[in-house]
């Protein structure tokens, strides 16, 4: 659905403004890959444009908030990430102990005072945790974020990270970020690594496409349900979220031979392994494995496995499917 709507070069774009009191203000509009590395280039570039800003004032009123996603707890699962419009890293931090002491176990990412207030709390030794909505914590990380490589680069910020709101009309603006991912790129990545976060992520922001702001999950299902009843022709699709991890998400193996038949020309973008193009689904005591099958000839052949029955897997009937293929060729 996002590439119906949003198109396959689309960009996500992050806008920096200025106010008369010299407040940077940060608005958001999706970008699910706002990640360390990112941020950085970021504040190298704003630091050839500024040298001290007072507040740092955050924007998210593109996705409206909370957003809840069916499926997703509050558990701190990367898995249960939350949604918003203007989030850094996943929502997440990965962390260790190294003597006894909090260190950041990426090196690219510091280990936030926000952050570490947060892990002290939960009392775990390592791992990840994950920001919630509550008190506009994943907002306010992303801010915190921004700041730490905004002060490296430099730029001075006597105030602090809040929350509030941008406007165009009034407030200067002196940079505005485009992604260096394509929407074809995040997809290949979610194909990859299955990220329930930037999947909703993707559906919420068709769905501003389709409808307009404020961005919702109800907007980006209503979008995603009119392309596949529309387009596709899907008759036996019932979806609630886009990523998955909602058990009351259901769909047929014959409707998804028709979207495996309408993603056929980015079949590249799916993981791959010898002749087969494939992503794999689990919840619990359910197995799924979808995708297409190359003869010699670069001919694509569609599967579709759904199992529900606990303790089976797909392994055995893609080793016969692969049999098949190898002996006839098609």
């Amino acid at each position: 659905g996002a590439l119906h709507y949003l198109g396959p070069e689309y960009k996500f774009a992050t806008e920096f403004y200025l106010d008369d009191d010299t407040n940077l203000k940060i608005k958001g509009y999706g970008d699910p890959l706002l990640i360390s590395e990112v941020l950085v280039e970021i504040s190298r570039i704003i630091g050839t444009k500024i040298k001290k800003v007072k507040n740092i004032v955050l924007d998210d009123s593109y996705f409206i908030k909370p957003l809840t996603i069916p499926g997703v707890s509050s558990s701190t699962q990367p898995y249960d990430a939350p949604n918003g419009a203007l989030c850094a890293n996943f929502n997440t931090v990965n962390f260790r102990q190294e003597d006894g002491i909090y260190v950041s176990a990426e090196p690219q990412t510091p280990l936030l005072p926000f952050a570490l207030k947060k892990i002290i709390k939960l009392g775990k030794k390592s791992g990840r945790i994950v920001f919630s909505h509550n008190n506009n914590e994943c907002t306010l990380y992303a801010g915190h974020l921004i700041r730490y490589f905004l002060n490296n680069e430099g730029i001075e910020t006597t105030g602090s990270v809040k929350a509030g709101k941008a406007y165009k009309d009034k407030d200067r603006l002196i940079y505005r970020h485009v992604s260096k991912f394509s929407l074809k790129e995040i997809i290949s990545r979610i194909l990859e690594f299955s990220n329930n976060y930037t999947t909703n992520q993707l559906l919420i922001t068709a769905g501003v496409k389709a409808f307009g702001p404020p961005g919702t999950i109800d907007k980006g299902v209503l979008a995603a349900l009119t392309y596949a009843n529309n387009i596709l022709c899907l008759k036996h699709t019932h979806l609630i979220e886009g990523s998955g991890i909602a058990r009351q998400n259901r769909i047929t193996a014959k409707d998804m031979e028709k979207i495996l038949n309408a993603f056929e020309p980015y079949h590249k973008l799916m993981r791959r392994e010898g002749r087969e193009f494939y992503k794999t689904g689990t919840l619990r005591g359910i197995n799924t494995r979808a995708g297409y099958i190359q003869n010699d000839n670069g001919q694509l052949y569609r599967f579709v496995l759904f199992i529900n029955t606990p303790g089976k897997s797909t392994r055995k009937i893609m080793k016969k499917l692969h049999s098949i293929n190898n002996k006839a060729n098609f």
